[in-house]
């Protein structure tokens, strides 16, 4: 209850139309324009925030308003009040003929949108306990009737008609109805009776619809809202939605993911059309049309002579209810939980099933079934006649579980759970430890019922329904639920083959496979490929090669893990706490991942542990601190007079956002992207560059003990030709976030825009002109010159791919640039004294070369270096070019790599300089060194380019965004501006 009279007496007033609507909350009341408009002062005054809410009238407009948060006031005095307006023109008197939870929804949302429900039928209680519908109903003062039947002989019971008839319905609204109701009463009201259908008629008549879309294999399911009329399923259509079958959905995940959700809406919207005078009537066509009947036990036993696929469909469309099951050892074994399995199987023992092509294997992962096809579906759990459900993993030791004895506090825990099996199991006398749920009465919503109730109890518990279907007598609950709260019973342990390594005077393991969904699995194909060691060419390890439907799947569950999983609905403080947790575990294992980076990338392993490494822990730290700070904000627009308006904006997260990024800072470009999109709130799916997969792949197993939940992250190694191609075709990616070369940025955006027109960022090629005045530091000119072209072996975006060095202090400045560079250590990144390590692979180095000779040859004065190192391993001497004209080939391109590439200008020329600095097609970065602040405020206001250092290079910061100009791309990461790249803003609008 909040304390509404105490704090704003003077906007209270009597509520004479609360029958006219159900209020939000005990606290609503009615009010008078002239109190709105006080409260539009408010407002002005004190930039109340505003979302849906309570109500007044004006005409046949009802404005509603919950004062639900003025128990408290925000920081600096904001006090939060809740606005929506709902429109009573053409709004019906309906009966609601249904049950479940589904129906209670659409009671619910009906009445919000202002049509008054004049009486709901429904089921009779089972076992005292009412009906959710009848809940919210008889909660709501509606009139409710619970007859067990509506006619008797194929008659209508007269009783029950002339119940039905005295509430005066317009329109019959049927979400979820199990019982037969007669044609009188369905043609009875003006509108008639609208029913709701989870098919895409006239596809799957019948009451099983939803496991039958699976069970087919159809690639799109959906629902129909239809007329009803004497036929099974078969009156004319009003509306209907569709959605795709993801290829490991389940009736569970469609039905929460599309079919309840956009099923309630469609209701209402259906309701709305047939007020309006706008609802269609399309007959269905016979052509396509199926029925199919309930299935039942009997029915359901899996036919293993045929493909996987098949086997997996059947599976899936019986899970849970009739469930599919086979025969081990002639007795019957029901299976729930299948996935479609693709690479090589892990080690297990062999199951002989009867009717298989080959047996079963149980693995650590689950049971392994093969289709008549060769390929393979996994199932994670099995259950028995007697009822028990175990992992599927577990069946060879199902019998090796022992209890575990109750501490005095345990103990007390237990009888107040025993206190709630009571309250559900009311049918039952006594919870005795053998008291099975199910057995003694239990059904879907009990185990709902059961599951919020002990989480209440114990909300440190994470409990999940199928929790509960894996222990169903008491005894197996207890023991379960205490299992869990000492933290033994953790969701199922994180299974990793490492690839092993003694190196850097640590043992490092690497994950190699594609993470998927929370899990480490390979590619669906089975193919691998090899991740070199740039310092000596050879082979670190054997890693996944991900194929597109590997990436379908890797969507697949982030696009779940954004609808349905608990990243979406986390309150953002919690989300930054894990990204905290996660930048702590960085740190923790930062030697491990900067000695993974120097042996993958060729990074110096000081480098690496400093920037490649430590900037990816500020990264998520400070994206980390944004969580809870994204914010609207309030916008005053013209009023339409008498009326009064406001409008603020929201901004919300994407979606499923992809990344590709590049191999020069494996982690840190990771960290630049995915910190900002998942601070946002986005789920994501990762592509590493082919030739440095490692860093990214154990960021992913940090990622799983930070508690990030399964399926926000996934990271899929392999060829951007495939992966990437992929990700950016994908329908349900609706951001991606790309770093590499300029030609593949702008395939990569013409596929987005083909696709689904998805939002991109691009940070593209660069040749970033440094200007070097002869007023300059030279001291520091030189080292930081150096800096520029030689940081992290050149392979840098923002590298200083052409230097203009004032005349008077060329040589100068050439001179003691060669006079440090034959100081520098060329050798193995590991060593903690070496400057210089190898390029990245083979054939950026063979370019590299390449590149070099095309300098000479145009005319370029080589002044050191242009050559491969002669040891083993990609190593290139830092080189050096001097009389570089603005024609040529090196003058224009990026090297990339670790060339200095250097052009003369004329004394006092800095107009003339400023135009050849500028005349590219890039603009990421650029620089200028002078001791005239004038001078270089003038020069930085006109080099056209994302970033302009002065008297420094490479200073880049997480709080400073970063990102180019024309076609170095265009997007930011880093700072505010990164978030700005992975939301988007609605704009909501008042009258009131």
């Amino acid at each position: 209850m909040c304390s509404i009279g105490a704090r704003l007496p003077r906007y209270v007033a009597s509520p004479p139309l609360s029958s006219l609507l159900p209020l939000g909350s005990a606290c609503a009341g009615l009010y008078t324009v002239q109190d709105l408009e006080e409260l539009h002062q408010l407002h002005s005054a004190h930039r109340l925030r505003l979302s849906p809410g309570s109500r007044r009238a004006e005409g046949n407009t009802v404005h509603s308003f919950t004062p639900s948060a003025w128990g408290s006031s925000l920081s600096g005095g904001c006090t939060v009040i809740h606005f929506s307006t709902h429109y009573y023109q053409n709004k019906l008197k309906l009966a609601i003929i249904g049950q479940s939870l589904f129906g209670q929804e659409v009671y619910t949302n009906l009445r919000k949108h202002g049509h008054k429900v004049v009486g709901v039928f429904t089921v009779p209680d089972k076992d005292g306990k009412a009906d959710p519908l009848a809940v919210a109903a008889e909660k709501d003062g509606t009139p409710v009737f619970k007859f067990p039947r509506w006619r008797v002989k194929g008659k209508p019971i007269p009783d029950v008609v002339e119940a039905y008839k005295a509430v005066g319905a317009e329109l019959n609204v049927m979400p979820f109805c199990s019982q037969f109701i007669p044609m009188n009463i369905i043609d009875l009201p003006k509108h008639g009776s609208i029913i709701y259908h989870p098919s895409i008629l006239p596809l799957h008549r019948g009451a099983s619809a939803i496991n039958w879309t699976l069970i087919h294999g159809d690639k799109k399911a959906g629902f129909t809202v239809f007329w009803a009329d004497d036929g099974l399923d078969t009156g004319p259509i009003l509306l209907q939605r569709e959605c795709a079958v993801e290829p490991n959905d389940t009736v569970d995940t469609l039905y929460n993911r599309f079919l309840f959700p956009e099923g309630i809406k469609a209701m209402v919207e259906s309701v709305q059309l047939i007020a309006d005078g706008k609802a269609p009537r399309i007959p269905q066509t016979e052509e396509g049309a199926s029925y199919e009947g309930i299935q039942k036990k009997s029915n359901a036993k899996i036919n293993l002579a045929q493909s996987a696929k098949a086997i997996h469909d059947w599976i899936r469309g019986h899970d849970k209810v009739p469930g599919a099951w086979i025969a081990i050892n002639g007795q019957p074994v029901t299976l729930y939980g299948s996935s479609l399995f693709g690479g090589s199987a892990p080690a297990g023992q062999p199951l002989e099933i009867e009717g298989a092509s080959q047996p079963g294997l149980v693995t650590k992962n689950g049971l392994i079934l093969y289709g008549n096809d060769g390929k393979a579906l996994l199932v994670k759990n099995l259950q028995f006649e007697d009822g028990k459900m175990i992992p599927a993993s577990k069946y060879f030791s199902s019998g090796e579980s022992s209890s575990v004895e109750l501490t005095d506090d345990e103990k007390k825990m237990a009888e107040e759970i025993r206190n709630i099996w009571k309250g559900i199991l009311s049918n039952v006398q006594a919870i005795e430890d053998t008291t099975d749920f199910f057995k003694s009465g239990a059904a879907s919503m009990d185990v709902v019922r059961l599951v919020e109730e002990v989480k209440q109890k114990c909300p440190s518990v994470q409990l999940q329904s199928e929790d509960v279907y894996m222990a169903t007598t008491f005894q197996d609950f207890i023991q379960m639920f205490v299992r869990k709260l000492r933290g033994e019973d953790q969701e199922e342990e994180l299974v990793i083959d490492y690839a092993t390594k003694e190196v850097n005077n640590m043992t490092v393991k690497m994950p190699y496979q594609c993470f998927i969904n929370g899990k480490f699995e390979d590619a669906e194909n089975g193919k691998t490929y090899e991740t070199i060691n740039p310092t000596d060419g050879k082979v670190i390890c054997k890693v996944s090669y991900a194929s597109v439907e590997d990436v379908d799947r890797a969507v697949a569950a982030a696009k779940d893990a954004f609808d349905n999983g608990p990243w979406g609905k986390m309150n953002p403080r919690d989300r930054g706490s894990l990204l905290y947790k996660l930048a702590d575990l960085m740190e923790e294992h930062q030697e491990e991942l900067a000695t993974i980076e120097s042996i993958d990338s060729g990074a110096v392993y000081t480098l690496a542990l400093k920037t490649h490494v430590g900037m990816s822990i500020q990264t998520f730290r400070y994206f980390a601190g944004w969580c809870d700070k994204i914010q609207g904000k309030t916008i005053p627009i013209n009023q339409a007079r008498p009326n009064r308006n406001l409008t603020f904006t929201k901004k919300e997260p994407l979606g499923v956002c992809a990344i590709i990024i590049p191999w020069n800072y494996p982690l840190m470009m990771l960290a630049w992207k995915s910190a900002a999109c998942l601070a946002a709130g986005n789920t994501l799916v990762l592509k590493p560059a082919q030739v440095t997969p490692l860093t990214a792949l154990k960021f992913a197993e940090l990622t799983v003990k930070a508690g990030i939940p399964k399926g926000v992250i996934n990271i899929l190694p392999g060829s951007g030709g495939m992966v990437g191609q992929r990700l950016s075709d994908h329908p349900h990616i609706r951001k991606l976030g790309f770093t590499g070369s300029t030609p593949i940025g702008k395939q990569i955006m013409k596929s987005c825009a083909l696709s689904n027109l998805k939002k991109v960022s691009l940070e593209l090629g660069g040749k970033s002109p440094l200007i070097i005045f002869s007023d300059c530091d030279i001291d520091k000119a030189v080292r930081m010159g150096m800096s520029s072209v030689y940081f992290n072996k050149g392979e840098n975006c923002i590298a200083a791919g052409r230097l203009f060095v004032e005349e008077s202090i060329h040589d100068e400045f050439i001179s003691r640039v060669v006079e440090e560079i034959k100081k520098m250590k060329i050798g193995d990144p590991l060593d903690r004294s070496t400057d210089h390590g190898p390029q990245n692979h083979k054939a950026h180095l063979d370019k590299l070369l390449e590149y070099c000779s095309t300098g000479m040859k145009e005319g370029a004065t080589l002044v050191y270096g242009g050559r491969q190192v002669g040891r083993p391993g990609y190593f290139m001497e830092p080189t050096v070019f001097t009389d570089v004209e603005d024609h040529m080939f090196i003058a224009k391109e990026e090297s990339f790599g670790p060339v200095m590439v250097v052009s003369k200008f004329k004394d006092g020329d800095v107009d003339g300089v400023l135009q050849r600095a500028n005349d590219t097609e890039y603009g990421l970065a650029s620089g200028v060194f002078t001791r005239d602040i004038n001078k270089a405020m003038y020069v930085s206001e006109r080099l056209e380019a994302g970033t302009v250092f002065i008297n420094t290079y490479n200073k880049t910061d997480v709080a400073s965004p970063f990102g180019g100009f024309k076609q170095s791309g265009f997007g930011k990461d880093l700072g505010e501006d990164a978030l700005l790249e992975y939301l988007k803003t609605k704009a909501v609008t008042v009258e009131y």
